[in-house]
């Protein structure tokens, strides 16, 4: 006889910690580990419900007096790029993508160190070692691709990507500085709306968007997205509508917060 079981992981609370988006907050991660035969039914499960992965972790904020981290995903086929995006993938057409293993490289390691440089130097990262660069790669135990951008002076821009059964998920992405007006970032997504249009999947997964926050604004500016708000996927509509969700009500206790998680079953014999 076959029957299901649900799948049971462990969660977990980190301690508060200064946020990295919202001036004066403090940030607090519900979180769980991502191991096992499991790992990819989990991941994807928990990713449809506002949780992204680092190495073999996944996370959500759940932050005590704050609710401004909203999972965004863009609907790829109601997406359609402004004029100004249509000009970014002109710039770049040049580009050669690919995709490869999560394998790191010391070419790669070199771009990041730069990328961190310029434009995160003040930022947890910036300290990463070549070591801690190669576990942040290659620690995945779900379908993870490196996908490289080469030009002309060799490597231009690199996405650690994942991939749901239902989209590709940007995990991150660094790209050279001195190619700044090239708006790669914004072709990075962009390119990613179109592998998974040619893959048949239905949404890009880009973190976190963040009312209020410069570092996460430019995701509004990408049309057809959806974000993770009370419990649904709902469109992203006039942004200044969910200013109010960093100064919400009433946050729910974490053992709340846990009880309405879905959580995938898996198969017994």
């Amino acid at each position: 006889m076959r029957h299901t079981l649900p799948i049971a992981p462990q969660f977990y609370v980190t301690a508060p910690q200064p946020c990295p988006y919202l001036d004066g907050r403090m940030e607090r991660k519900l979180f769980t580990a991502l191991h096992g035969e499991h790992a990819q039914v989990l991941n994807d499960a928990l990713s449809k419900q506002g949780f992204r992965r680092s190495q073999n972790v996944l996370y959500r904020p759940s932050c005590a007096d704050c609710a401004a981290c909203l999972s965004a995903r863009i609907r790829v086929a109601d997406f359609k790029p402004s004029r100004t995006q249509r000009r970014v993938l002109k710039r770049n057409a040049h580009l050669r993508r690919n995709p490869t293993a999560p394998w790191a490289t010391e070419d790669q390691y070199a771009l990041f160190r730069r990328y961190l440089d310029v434009r995160h130097s003040d930022g947890g990262m910036a300290d990463m070692d070549i070591f801690e660069f190669a576990a942040m790669i290659e620690e995945t135990p779900i379908r993870s691709r490196v996908i490289e951008y080469g030009g002309p002076d060799g490597l231009a821009a690199v996405s650690l990507t994942d991939v749901f059964d239902d989209g590709l998920s940007m995990v991150y992405s660094f790209y050279d500085p001195d190619l700044a007006e090239s708006s790669l970032g914004v072709f990075l997504i962009l390119d990613h709306v179109r592998i998974a249009r040619e893959a048949g999947l239905p949404y890009v997964y880009l973190g976190y968007w963040v009312p209020g926050s410069r570092k996460m604004g430019y995701k509004a500016n990408f049309n057809a997205l959806d974000i993770y708000k009370d419990g649904t996927w709902q469109d992203l509509g006039d942004p200044a509508a969910h200013e109010a969700t960093r100064h919400p009500p009433l946050v729910d206790p974490i053992a709340e917060q846990v009880a309405r998680i879905s959580l995938p079953e898996a198969r017994r014999g």
